[in-house]
């Protein structure tokens, strides 16, 4: 990814395209269906990730809800849905190596994909998300 299209703060990427909720998951719903992961904040708050728990594609699920489990050498944490939908796909690569979340968040390390309800997600966009990870740092 090049740096024109990417907030740098603190020395981690954000980029632009995607938006983020307050619970470091990011959302790119530019594609359908959307693309889901954690962000570069959260995988090195977590550290090495050595499990991911993935739904059922086909499960229906609410903003709020705890949808997959991430185990690291530190914690286990629920990744937290920001946005309503569907489960349509969910990175079974991700689930066999953990560790390329850790690698490539934004890429390679999304976790699922699901078919929105909402239109328009309320999530941060880029600059905001940054200005929350700064005031964190």
């Amino acid at each position: 990814m090049n740096e024109e299209n990417s907030e740098q703060v603190t020395n981690l990427e954000v980029p632009d395209h995607l938006l983020y909720s307050q619970d470091h998951v990011w959302v790119d719903t530019s594609s359908s269906p959307a693309v889901m992961g954690v962000t570069e904040y959260a995988e090195e708050q977590l550290g090495d990730l050595v499990f991911l728990d993935l739904p059922e594609v086909g499960t229906r699920v609410q903003a709020g809800d705890e949808v997959v489990e991430l185990e690291s050498s530190k914690a286990v944490e629920p990744l937290v849905t920001p946005v309503s939908g569907t489960i349509t796909y969910v990175n079974r690569d991700a689930s066999d190596d953990p560790g390329v979340i850790n690698s490539d968040p934004y890429g390679e390390g999304w976790i699922m994909k699901l078919e929105l309800e909402d239109e328009e997600p309320e999530l941060m966009t880029a600059k905001e998300y940054g200005a929350l990870i700064a005031r964190l740092s």
